[in-house]
């Protein structure tokens, strides 16, 4: 495969900013040029300038010297294994170190390699198409778009939005790893614009597309992004790169283009989504469900206690009434007083008995007649 070039433009702005921290590379390109890299010195932190010149000038040194045709994802690696040398040299020892994002696109035979680390973005745009592949952002804002936490709108708003989860910075223990992409699938009139993320301050993809769709030379669109970011507040630098002609002699069943499968391509990637919908009144949450069900256990428990106790009081209850009314029903005998133990004496007994048996009628009646408290009398008078 032979990819052959429309001459490649830059931009290279400051913004509203004090300093330049993003660096090109090569200087000045020709239709020749097979290598073209974009680095973003980190915002915020000290030196951002020396980082991203330190990497884009150690990668393009390492290619001129060192890259042997059809280029591989490893000679990236070790290109990139080289900045990070270039870089630790430049290591003042700072407790914020400095540090850069990186986009990287080489143009060989086997078609194009891309490579990035950061929020700066690389895209293959085909007019009055679209865009085929973007680079997915190493940001927290990207995580959060993809996590389904914020939409795609928000993400250009959102107040961390400059916090990247991956980026090239000195220091053995941060050898991060760029993703690479193989494309194949390029044909004459495609577009790759690497930009760093302040020349998409106020752009959406769908407005890229329409300009470099509209059909003026390259030159004028160069002009037409340059105006439209005027008024951007970050540093905001890009490169233009347009393919001229294809040429494929045989078909090579080892170029294979990972576009559509690579999962660093921000196109195929779907983001999580809610399934409650807008009509729902009431979202179930499990884990507030959770809590309600160990907290409805001990209410449980206290109920199932009360109803115990009550149960109890009911059947004591209802037990002392029935013995109450048995003993109304059938009283227990009074205790009789018992008699005197003089009166139980067997000879008196006896003798008494003897007596009273032997008595006339007589005698009996005059007794009664008496009175008839004789006993009463006799008893009170003891």
């Amino acid at each position: 495969m032979k990819i052959t070039l429309y001459p490649p433009l830059s931009i290279h702005e400051i913004g509203q900013r004090d300093n330049q921290e993003d660096a090109l590379w090569p200087l000045q390109p020709t239709s020749d040029s097979k290598l073209f890299i974009l680095c973003d010195g980190m915002g915020g932190h000290e030196h951002g300038e020396v980082a991203s010149q330190t990497v884009s000038q150690a990668i393009g040194e390492w290619f001129t010297t060192n890259a042997v045709e059809p280029l591989t994802k490893s000679q990236i690696e070790e290109a990139l294994a080289y900045a990070y040398i270039k870089l630790d040299e430049k290591d003042g020892g700072e407790f914020r170190k400095m540090g850069t994002t990186l986009t990287l696109l080489y143009i060989g035979s086997k078609g194009v390699l891309a490579a990035h680390m950061g929020d700066s973005r690389i895209y293959h745009i085909r007019p009055n198409i679209g865009v085929l592949y973007q680079s997915r952002d190493h940001s927290l804002v990207f995580d959060l778009f993809q996590s389904g936490e914020i939409t795609y709108e928000e993400m250009s708003n959102f107040a961390q939005k400059n916090i990247v989860t991956r980026a090239m910075t000195p220091g053995e223990d941060n050898r991060m790893r760029p993703d690479i992409i193989h494309i194949t699938d390029i044909q004459s009139g495609d577009y790759f614009y690497m930009c760093s993320d302040g020349m998409l301050e106020q752009m959406s993809n769908e407005e890229l597309v329409d300009l470099l769709s509209s059909d003026v030379s390259d030159e004028e669109k160069r002009n037409q992004l340059i105006g439209d970011t005027s008024n951007n507040q970050d540093n905001h630098s890009a490169w233009l790169i347009r393919i001229k002609e294809l040429f494929t002699e045989t078909v090579d069943e080892s170029l294979v283009n990972e576009e559509s499968t690579s999962r660093c391509n921000a196109i195929n990637i779907i983001p999580k989504v809610s399934t409650a919908s807008d009509e729902d009144d009431v979202v179930i949450v499990s884990q507030p469900e959770n809590k309600l069900r160990k907290g409805s256990k001990w209410v449980r428990i206290c109920a199932y206690f009360l109803v115990a106790l009550f149960a109890i009081a009911i059947i004591w209850t209802l037990f002392f009434h029935s013995n109450e009314k048995q003993n109304l029903q059938h009283p227990k005998p009074m205790m009789q007083t018992p008699i005197s133990p003089r009166y139980n004496n067997d000879t008196t007994n006896k003798d008494t008995n003897q007596s009273i048996q032997h008595e006339s009628a007589g005698n009996k009646q005059q007794r009664n007649a008496q009175g008839r408290n004789y006993s009463t009398g006799h008893l009170q008078n003891r």
